[in-house]
């Protein structure tokens, strides 16, 4: 609202300072929009683009608003636009790129799309290359004047005509891609997966040769609460409040406001703008549907749906649900029925896990999944003076929880001896472990016919895993009958997400030891893949 009210403040009073608003200007780009693109993909395809009001609207206020004088340049040099998924965001700014690229008047216009991969700057750029292409087929004008580049990471449009050679191309964001480049427009796609501010330096030092250039930004909340995306976003919104004077500075956010109900249709509008065509309000009941069940669904859902930011870490579990697969079960039912091993291996005193997950039988889609724990700690870990918090090691050892070997560090040969007997007691697929201090035992396990694989402990290895455990668990469907020492570790864990949505524990910040829980994700990543792969063999 403060921004809409920028707009219509500075109609009044915007001419004392140099600047003034051109319907005119700001009508050209909207018709070369709506009467020269259409919609690459979905059902849609085919149909020109119809820009909702809110994006007619920021169109006309970012290339309509001009510097009093002979060039009529354009106001704004730097954007930040913050609107939730699905909003069509990248069908409004492919084609605002090709205008800065084709109509700028700009010689020898450089317009980037940029993303921290270069394939993730290509959905704010194909598009428009989609378009550009269309129109070279049906005009032997324009397929004079436009040179267009193909093939895997080497798409570009170069434009001929009377202001020069003119670039439009997807970029990575980093300092390489735009070493000897000379922008005059860069449009930055999700912003918030950006760590640092080190390529947003660069791109705005690149800047400095044009006339009227700008870099803008375009992204959904993320989960970097002290990257450079909060900080512009903190600074617009300074400008917004008025606490800031910058004439330069165009931006607008769609959010909902604090102390807004995320679960209440009613306030959903504020962060989609287009709520009802671009994005249905099907799509947003189904996501806050499952918001309410999965911590990580309602991380990403006030994120990318409601664009608030939440930060990259959360509690994963209640323990009330947790609790729900408590009942106790006899491990020789188990026997005969396929499963899958996860091996974390401690440094010195934390605890090693060995955890083995079943399954439920095949044609069972909707069984429970059990799982048998392992764990060790040394005896020193008994004897420290300092327990973790909530721990109760001699406790758990006593009730056979816990195993404790002698001396300083846990004695891996009393770990191998546990896994060869499980490979003899249960059909076993295989076990997933990290390569880092555990090549040793795997090889031993390995010279043992005992089937072991190395699974990286990165969002790549952990969160399919990850994903399930969380279905498994708020689903009701995990048997752990009551292990006092996994229960202590499911209530550790601290989830981290990234940018695109893969989740995995986080042991540096986890409020203590979660290393059993780290096997089980690391053993259902594993189940997932086997049970993937018998499906589409089925299908086949």
């Amino acid at each position: 609202m403060l921004a809409v009210e920028r707009h219509y403040r500075d109609l009044q009073t915007a001419h004392k300072r140099g600047f003034f608003f051109s319907p005119a200007h700001a009508w050209h780009c909207i018709e070369f929009i709506q009467e020269w693109f259409v919609h690459t993909t979905g059902p849609l395809g085919g149909k020109p683009i119809l820009l909702d009001g809110w994006q007619l609207f920021w169109t006309a206020v970012l290339i309509g608003w001009r510097e009093v004088g002979e060039g009529k340049l354009r106001r704004f040099r730097t954007g930040y636009e913050e609107v939730a998924r699905k909003n069509g965001k990248s069908t409004w700014m492919a084609p605002i790129g090709a205008y800065l690229w084709m109509m700028d008047e700009e010689e020898g216009a450089q317009v980037y799309t940029i993303a921290t991969t270069r394939a993730q700057a290509m959905p704010v750029f194909k598009p428009a290359f989609a378009n550009v292409k269309r129109w070279v087929r049906k005009s032997r004008r324009l397929a004079r004047s436009i040179k267009i580049a193909e093939g895997a990471n080497q798409e570009k449009l170069v434009l001929f005509g009377e202001f020069g050679e003119s670039i439009y191309e997807p970029l990575a964001a980093n300092a390489e891609s735009l070493d000897g480049k000379n922008p005059s427009c860069v449009l930055v796609d999700e912003l918030h997966a950006h760590k640092d501010r080190k390529v947003w330096d660069v791109m705005i030092s690149a800047l400095g040769a044009r006339l009227h250039p700008l870099v803008n930004a375009i992204t959904t909340a993320g989960f970097i609460l002290d990257g450079i995306c909060i900080e512009l976003r903190s600074y617009l919104i300074k400008v917004l409040r008025g606490e800031v004077v910058d004439d330069r500075m165009f931006g607008v956010i769609y959010t909902i406001d604090e102390g807004d109900d995320p679960y209440s249709a009613d306030v959903w509008i504020k962060a989609n703008p287009s709520l009802g065509s671009a994005k249905t309000f099907a799509y947003m009941k189904e996501q806050a549907g499952r918001a309410k069940v999965l911590p990580s669904a309602r991380a990403n859902f006030l994120t990318k749906d409601l664009n608030v930011f939440v930060g990259d870490a959360l509690s994963w579990f209640d323990m009330q649900v947790w609790d729900k697969g408590s009942k106790k079960f006899d491990p020789e039912i188990l026997k005969g029925r396929r499963c899958f091993g996860g091996l974390d291996l401690a440094s010195t005193r934390d605890i090693t896990a060995f955890v083995l997950l079943f399954p439920p039988p095949d044609g069972d889609e909707d069984g429970d999944w059990y799982v048998l724990v392992w764990a060790w700690v040394p005896q020193a870990k008994l004897d420290a003076a300092e327990q973790d918090s909530g721990s109760d090691y001699k406790a758990w050892a006593r009730a056979g929880w816990l195993t404790v070997t002698e001396g300083d560090v846990t004695d891996y040969e009393a770990v191998r001896e546990v896994i060869e007997q499980a490979w003899q007691d249960f059909d076993v697929e295989e076990i997933a472990f990290d390569t880092w201090n555990c090549t040793h035992l795997a090889n031993q396990l390995l010279e043992k016919d005992i089937p072991m694989v190395k699974l990286p402990q990165n969002f790549a290895g952990l969160s399919p895993g990850a994903k399930q455990l969380e279905r498994m668990v708020y689903g009701k469907r995990l048997r752990h009958g009551g292990n006092p020492l996994l229960r202590w570790c499911a209530g550790n864990v601290t989830l981290m997400i990234d940018s695109n949505e893969n989740i995995k524990p986080d042991k540096k910040r986890s409020q203590g030891r979660i290393d059993p829980i780290v096997a089980i994700c690391s053993a259902a990543t594993r189940a997932m893949t086997h049970l993937d792969e018998s499906a589409h063999l089925e299908i086949l």
